[in-house]
């Protein structure tokens, strides 16, 4: 058996996937807490929430994850992904250079800071290496010529424009995958177990399904985040005297 573009079988006949395979494949690959980013070193502030009794179980850390969702970072994710896969399917790269520079300066503190820039310097170099785009050369370029960090949401939202991938699909996979990646951080640090991760997540559908809507519907102007808990978490966590994670 061999590679092409699609699989050749012992047969001769070659498959060849249709394209919405190909992209649920590569959504399913790209934003798997498994894909090498380190995602597994970041819990978002969630360390510090459990550690100062803000989160205590299942129902809070649904109402966390959800309100984070709703108004805080996450949402501001949201919305950065969606510019820069608009902008990528356009062609507008002095608009996703300025996206670029909006997601480096949207940052309440230093740990999600570090959160974003590395696993999206880490996303951008897996996705050149593997799953090369012109896209994605250009993203890297602009950011090396501004002098910017990376952002995961902004190499994401390039990426599965680049790939052609729909941005509703694309942004609920981004934002699950997310949510996958804090569910396991708490299942760590002990506040759950399997099944109850599991419960989380389905619990979260909803506010998933509401976030892709919401940023589909916003523009430059409602960038921002009123979700302050999070973010005062992350500046608790700087100083957390024993912790398992880098946010």
């Amino acid at each position: 058996m061999t590679m092409t573009t699609g699989t050749t079988m012992a047969t001769g006949t070659t498959m060849t996937a249709e394209p919405e395979t190909s992209a649920l494949l590569r959504l399913q690959s790209w934003f798997s807490p498994a894909f090498p980013i380190g995602g597994f070193s970041y819990s978002h502030g969630l360390e510090a929430a459990l550690e100062a009794g803000w989160v205590e179980g299942l129902d809070d850390l649904v109402d966390w994850l959800a309100a984070d969702l709703a108004e805080g970072t996450l949402r501001g994710e949201a919305v950065l992904f969606l510019r820069a896969h608009r902008e990528t399917v356009a062609a507008d790269w002095p608009a996703l250079a300025e996206t670029a520079e909006l997601a480096a300066a949207l940052r309440g503190s230093a740990e999600l800071a570090l959160e974003s820039s590395q696993q999206g310097s880490a996303f951008l170099a897996t996705l050149r290496a593997v799953w090369p785009a012109p896209a994605l050369e250009r993203l890297a370029a602009l950011q090396r010529e501004a002098g910017l960090p990376a952002s995961l949401a902004v190499a994401a939202g390039t990426a599965t424009a680049a790939h052609g991938i729909a941005e509703a699909a694309a942004l609920a996979c981004f934002l699950q995958g997310t949510l996958a990646n804090l569910v396991s951080a708490a299942l760590r640090l002990g506040l759950l177990g399997q099944t109850d991760g599991q419960r989380a997540l389905a619990a979260l559908e909803p506010a998933v399904g509401a976030a892709v809507a919401a940023a589909l519907a916003a523009d430059r102007e409602d960038l921002g985040s009123a979700g302050l808990a999070v973010e005062i978490a992350t500046l608790v966590h700087e100083t957390q005297y024993s912790r398992l994670f880098r946010s």
